[in-house]
């Protein structure tokens, strides 16, 4: 097992691991993400963030908008259909400090989408849990087709950015009290946005609704994500032919959210941690540079 460092730079937050002979000797944390950098560059806050680790005598492997024209380097993509197990031969390096992950890109007239970050996890979960489709929920949520061990198509849905916009910069989320968790409002979420072809004219309902008194103002957080959520799932799904579980890539709560969305249009799923799959991919691109 190799030594190395795996840094996951997204735009918001920075995470650092530093392992020797495959075993996690430390791990660091930071908000300073590519577009919160506080007035530093990119390489002063490389510089903190593995201070006192072993970047001239490792391999340092960093994936994330680390490498977008915000981030320290623009990195190309790489277009898909692609064998992701030409990450390792396609990496950049960067101001002769560490190496950074090339994102992926579909480019065509029915598709146009980049990743970037979203390619290591799959690598990593390619390889933990082989499957046809996964999906990876969050701010702008990926779906991704896998073909002979690569990616042949995936797509871009911004559930996450779209919920938080319509909770708080829209009359959906005008004068609501402090919300609560409500698993019951989000699955009546669910079963309104799974049955819609197309949910705009619902979004207006969602604030007539406690603005009439039908529905608890503090759950309308959660019916908004059942709604959102609901409808994403059944259009993503709805021209799969495979049969197999869609494999959900993300942190345990998110997670929950789309098994129990999946379940209720009866498609099974399987949930794999992210981190592991993330930390999984970085690795076998460690080993690769170090062999």
């Amino acid at each position: 097992m190799s030594s190395y460092i795996a840094i996951d730079w997204g735009s918001t937050n920075l995470r650092a691991w530093h392992y020797q002979q495959g075993s996690c000797v430390d791990e660091r944390r930071s908000e300073a993400g590519v577009t919160r950098l506080g007035g530093r560059t990119p390489a002063e806050v490389f510089a903190q963030i593995t201070d006192g680790w072993p970047v001239n005598d490792v391999p340092v492997v960093m994936a994330g908008m680390v490498g977008s024209n915000a981030g320290w380097l623009s990195v190309p993509y790489l277009a898909c259909p692609v064998a992701l197990d030409q990450l390792s031969s396609r990496l950049t390096r960067v101001e002769d400090k560490a190496w950074i992950v090339p994102g992926l890109s579909v480019e065509r007239d029915d598709n146009y989408n980049v990743m970037r970050g979203e390619e290591t996890q799959l690598l990593g979960a390619m390889a933990l849990q082989p499957a046809q489709r996964y999906v990876m929920p969050g701010t702008h949520a990926k779906w991704v087709e896998v073909e002979q061990n690569g990616v042949r198509d995936f797509r871009t849905v911004m559930t996450g950015e779209l919920h938080h916009l319509l909770l708080n910069q829209s009359l959906i989320g005008a004068g609501l009290p402090e919300q609560e968790a409500s698993p019951v409002a989000f699955n009546e979420g669910l079963q309104v946005g799974s049955h819609d072809a197309s949910i705009l004219a619902r979004l207006f309902e969602v604030r007539a609704s406690h603005v009439l008194g039908a529905r608890d103002r503090r759950h309308i957080s959660d019916f908004l994500s059942g709604l959102l959520i609901g409808h994403e799932v059944a259009l993503m799904t709805q021209k799969a032919a495979s049969s197999q579980p869609v494999i959900i890539i993300a942190s345990s709560g998110l997670a929950q959210r789309y098994q129990q969305a999946l379940q209720f249009i009866g498609v099974d799923s399987v949930t794999l941690e992210g981190d592991r799959a993330f930390q999984h991919g970085i690795r076998s691109i460690a080993d690769d540079l170090a062999n």
